[in-house]
């Protein structure tokens, strides 16, 4: 299986509910981000993201799969680039974010089963036990890998986000590599 090959082995228990996955939430800090915040002298927050990521979720969605962001901080950087990704539910400052994913789950009529969502620490728990497949990024806390369906071999902001992409992406039949554009 070729996702083995690029990564690592996966449970076919896991590789079903990728096949299933209908919309991709994905927290911000410490899985589209390392988890770190930096900021200036003025007050100014900055924070890297990875290009592979962004390709992953430009592929992601040009085949059909909706994606999400839900975080508890409120960032113009995550809405700036969130948006130029396409990504087009983007949910910022929601400390409790089942609200936020009871929302989506109406807005785009999808069961539990049909969701994957992917986190790193506390926060992500309740969400991540309700969708039908949990990951963690590799260095996640243990409370989270502990219920995770999936844990990354990659670590957040170093290309997480790009593996269960292409998880998601070959689960449902579509190749890796060209569905992307400048990301």
């Amino acid at each position: 299986m070729l996702f083995s090959e690029l990564y690592q082995a996966i449970d076919e228990g896991a590789w079903q509910r990728a096949q299933r996955t209908r919309l991709l939430i994905c927290d911000i800090d410490g899985v589209f981000s390392d988890g770190r915040i930096y900021l200036g002298n003025q007050g100014e927050e900055l924070k890297a993201f990875n290009t592979k990521d962004g390709f992953g979720i430009k592929a992601l969605l040009n085949a059909g799969v909706e994606v999400a962001v839900i975080t508890g901080r409120q960032s113009q950087i995550v809405q700036t680039r969130m948006q130029s990704l396409g990504v087009p539910h983007i949910y910022q400052g929601k400390e409790n974010k089942l609200e936020a994913y009871a929302q989506l789950k109406r807005t785009l009529n999808l069961s539990d089963e049909q969701i994957a969502y992917i986190g790193d620490d506390g926060p992500d728990l309740p969400v991540m036990e309700q969708v039908g497949f949990a990951v963690a990024v590799n260095d996640a806390h243990p409370l989270v890998k502990r219920i995770a369906h999936y844990s990354t071999l990659l670590p957040g902001g170093f290309g997480a986000v790009r593996e269960l992409t292409d998880l998601l992406m070959l689960a449902q039949g579509h190749s890796l590599g060209t569905q992307g554009s400048s990301t």
